[in-house]
């Protein structure tokens, strides 16, 4: 089953997106800021991984610069979901590594399809 990383620290849309992910079968594993997520990417690589940018400890900008430069986590699909909406927000997000960005707030039926478009279904 596929491990989803998310990482935001509104505990609110982390949970809601770990919910959303727990009902459809995967994996989830959940970080409340930047520093986190990337220490728990040192243990585990998910398959997946959704990221808020405005976190403390490093924003998730800083942090997917990281993954990026990690070959382990060199291309492991990125969502970015995040408040910051405008269009060098998104520029900046998609130059730095994501693979999709969707804007706060979302739909949740809108971000499973994303989810299941990046890394298909829980089996």
């Amino acid at each position: 089953m596929p491990c989803v990383l998310v990482v935001d620290d509104d505990a609110d849309i982390r949970e809601l997106i770990a919910r959303m992910l727990r009902q459809a079968r995967y994996e989830v594993r959940t970080a409340t800021d930047g520093e986190t997520a990337l220490a728990s990417m040192l243990l585990v690589v998910p398959d997946l991984v959704i990221l808020d940018i405005a976190m403390p400890r490093r924003t998730g900008l800083e942090v997917l610069q990281v993954l990026r430069a990690r070959r382990e986590t060199a291309v492991t699909p990125v969502i970015v979901v995040t408040a910051r909406a405008s269009a060098q927000d998104v520029e900046q997000g998609f130059r730095v590594g994501a693979d999709d960005y969707v804007i706060k707030p979302f739909r949740v039926p809108e971000l499973m399809s994303r989810v299941l478009a990046t890394v298909g279904p829980a089996h």
